[in-house]
């Protein structure tokens, strides 16, 4: 048909060609929009040309028979055979189970003997910060997500105050001018002057159309990318020149058998106001400079940050379901198999970006930012610590685990911990108050290294989905192994380990068969003062 419209002459020949050139800038312009699809077609490839050559062959072989009640069985089983095959991978979960043994078998595992030490302990729980940066900015706006990244070698809440996805024509005219850093160690943190930061973008992930950061970063893709990568989370942080930047976590998908995400390097967007040039930059190559996974390493600003997605992160963690072997989770197994419990009252769920020293421990290990899980039996009523697992957050490439289930330790796992703290607190209003986001926090003392849990009990008001930011929160430390729970003083943590001796060094010196020296290494002995009676004070005297 088309070869026939352009032999007619000249003038058809030039509406195919404008109706060609059109036909390609909008494909060119709008790639942002028909990614997912592009991606959707990556993901699944695989199934959709099982599901082809099923259908070809089923329907081939019905149309060469002759008999009617051959071509009923025939067809009946090609639609038995997808169906089955689609139940299998879906519904079963076949399809996802693949996915996750793919990721576990091109995950870099290294097994530790020793818990590295926590610091930097982050107070507040995410809920918490959101809640209070919303008490500090107008109707037309709103805050990006919280991330904690590394700022100036502190660890910060970052977040950009952006125009809000209700007011359309500032989500299309308007940059974002302000971002808020807040420091993770304040019990107490401000959103005043001192910590909002004056910075420009013209792309952010609330802005609309060509702004959006989602967009911008999908068309700077090349061909290869746009089937492979897909923009997740954003991070505001300093590049190594001390600029404020925003940083685009990428995932890209690998393998063509059941293809599985993995960390694709980030998209550095940065700081500049909206204009003309601008405008066209983004709408036909789009904004951000690339760099790859394997090139993230060359970047001081990068290494030991907070850059991976948490996407990625949870589907490595969940893999460690594989560590007994291919059909360990399968029902009629799960000897060592382990799961993520996810507590339904808590809105945020692991991992939990928490800082780590790992000196000491093992040498090709960082010290800084990983995301951290502590993983439970897969049974629903098994609330053991199976496992703790340390992914490091700047996307490097080795996983780390500790098998507490093998060294037979008997510790509490995170689905426990609730009614623990709970119970320790028995006149508190339970209804509306809420112990969330159960961290590690790992310290050297009463003799040995010791793994407790540290939480926040935040406030929630009735009919309320979101939880209140105290100014000064209430913290509870729960020893996983002795199942007792320390309320420490948030505003003092330079003396939470005098708190936790106190209450827990005599029952780890019984328990442990310890001396005062291990529980108390640090306690001066006092020597009793000799008293000595008058007449032998005399006799002193006169010799």
């Amino acid at each position: 048909m088309l070869k026939r419209f352009w032999n007619r002459g000249t003038k058809q020949k030039i509406i195919l060609i404008i109706i060609g050139l059109i036909l390609f800038c909008v494909l060119f312009i709008l790639r942002d929009d028909y990614q997912p699809f592009l991606l959707f077609l990556r993901k699944y490839l695989f199934i959709l040309l099982l599901f082809s050559v099923i259908l070809y062959f089923g329907i081939r072989a019905v149309r060469k028979t002759v008999s009617t009640p051959k071509k009923l069985l025939k067809g009946f089983l090609t639609l038995a055979s997808v169906v089955l095959i689609y139940v299998m991978l879906w519904p079963v979960g076949m399809y996802e189970y693949m996915q996750t043994y793919n990721v576990y078998k091109n995950m870099n595992l290294q097994e530790i003997s020793e818990l590295p030490l926590s610091r930097n302990e982050r107070i507040q729980p995410y809920n918490n910060i959101k809640t209070m940066a919303y008490e500090s900015i107008t109707e037309t706006q709103e805050v990006s997500p919280p991330q904690l990244v590394r700022v100036d070698d502190r660890n910060q809440w970052t977040m950009a105050v952006q125009p809000s996805q209700e007011y359309f024509i500032q989500r299309t005219k308007d940059d974002i001018e302000e971002l808020f850093s807040v420091s993770s160690t304040s019990p107490s943190p401000r959103f005043s002057n001192d910590n909002r930061i004056k910075a420009t973008f013209s792309i952010g992930e609330s802005l609309a159309f060509s702004r959006n950061t989602y967009n911008a970063v999908v068309q700077r893709f090349n061909p290869w990318q746009l089937l492979n990568y897909e923009p997740h989370e954003a991070y505001y942080m300093k590049n190594d020149k001390g600029n404020w930047v925003q940083v685009v976590s990428l995932i890209k998908w690998k393998g063509f058998f059941f293809p599985y995400p993995t960390f694709g390097g980030v998209m550095v967007l940065e700081t500049g106001e909206h204009d003309f040039n601008d405008y066209l930059e983004r709408l036909l190559i789009g904004k951000g400079t690339f760099i790859a996974a394997e090139d993230v390493q060359k970047y001081p600003y990068l290494t030991r940050q907070n850059t991976l997605s948490e996407k990625v992160s949870r589907i490595q963690a969940k893999s460690m379901m594989f560590l007994g072997g291919f059909t360990d989770p399968l029902p009629w197994n799960k000897k060592t198999a382990v799961k993520i419990p996810d507590l339904v009252e808590d809105q945020n769920q692991q991992p939990f970006v928490t800082d780590f020293k790992f000196t000491g421990t093992t040498n090709n290990a960082y010290d800084g930012l990983y995301h951290w899980f502590g993983l439970e039996p897969i049974g629903n009523d098994r609330t053991g610590l199976s496992m703790s697992v340390f992914i490091p957050a700047d996307g490097s490439n080795n996983v780390y685990y500790y098998n507490h289930s093998s060294k037979k330790e008997g510790l509490a796992g995170v689905s426990a911990m609730p009614a623990k703290v709970m119970e320790s607190k028995k006149e508190y209003d339970w209804t509306v108050n809420k112990p969330v986001e159960f961290r590690p926090f790992i310290r050297d003392i009463g003799g040995k290294r010791r793994l407790f849990m540290l939480s926040t009990i935040a406030a929630k008001r009735e009919n309320s989905t979101q939880f209140d930011g105290g100014s000064t929160p209430d913290l509870a430390l729960v020893d996983v192994s002795y199942k007792d729970v320390v309320w420490i003083d948030a505003k003092h943590p330079s003396k939470w380990n005098e708190q936790i001796l106190n209450q827990l060094g005599e029952t780890w010196k019984i328990g442990e068969n310890l001396s005062d020296k291990d529980v108390y290494p640090n306690r001066t002995e006092v020597k009793p003062e000799v008293i000595k009676d008058s007449v032998t004070v005399v006799k002193d005297s006169l010799n």
